[in-house]
């Protein structure tokens, strides 16, 4: 059996992260000893249609970097269906912005919730212009204490790798106190950094990059987690 990736994004062979996706699932799945396969959904072919007739048959939905995506509403929604119905979801990059906007918007009547990159002039600038860009920089992370990401890396402290000037705004980071999507991640700086879902079997979105360590032919304990959950899923 084969455990099925749906890769949500707009594929570009010239981004760094689309080319370490696949051998960064390869490396997960052999070390668990598991056979994998991957497509890549472009964001539009979830416009204007149910997004679980899209991922049938997919085992885990991962919204990938580069955005922003040639449609925001169909990323929103691919997120929206694999948190609604417990499909194992990882989300880096754009993908974490993302997961935060749907959750917003759909789960907290947020409705005016905006990427800035796409609306500048957004009434509720959810996902915001870092202060500074971190494109490909390397940047020290604390995980919260009992948190799903801090058990998969079993540390307290990361080092991870940013692609991005964007990011989940800190002004309103308040807005998941007491909710069942939580901040998990926090740098140095205080910036949050990661979101887990509680209650699901694997949601978690990165503001980093963890698939950059198979470019070092390096097994990442993220993404081992991730393929982990699909592998379950597809057992069901």
């Amino acid at each position: 059996m084969f455990i099925r990736i749906a890769l949500v994004g707009d594929f570009n062979p010239n981004v760094t992260a689309h080319q370490a996706i696949p051998p960064a699932l390869e490396l997960a799945a052999k070390q668990l000893g598991e056979n994998i396969a991957y497509d890549w959904i472009a964001t539009p072919s979830f416009d204007d249609v149910d997004a679980m007739t899209v991922l049938d048959g997919y085992h885990g939905v991962w919204c990938v970097p580069a955005s922003p995506y040639q449609s925001l509403e169909g990323a929103v929604s691919a997120i929206g269906a694999a948190r609604k119905n417990g499909v194992p979801f990882l989300g880096t990059c754009g993908g974490y912005q993302h997961a935060v906007l749907e959750y917003a918007r759909n789960e907290l009547g947020l409705a005016n919730a905006a990427n800035a990159e796409v609306d500048p002039d957004a009434e509720i600038p959810l996902i915001a212009p870092l202060v500074c860009a971190l494109i490909d920089q390397d940047g020290g992370i604390k995980l919260s204490e009992g948190s799903q990401i801090r058990s998969h890396y079993a540390v307290g402290r990361i080092n991870e790798t940013y692609r991005c000037s964007y990011g989940f705004n800190r002004e309103y980071a308040g807005i998941l106190d007491d909710r069942d999507l939580s901040i998990s991640a926090w740098d140095m700086d205080g910036d949050p950094r990661a979101v887990e879902l509680s209650g699901h079997p694997f949601f978690i979105g990165t503001a980093f990059q963890p698939e950059r360590s198979a470019l070092r032919d390096e097994n990442h304990p993220l993404i081992t987690a991730f393929v982990a959950a699909a592998a379950t899923y597809a057992g069901k």
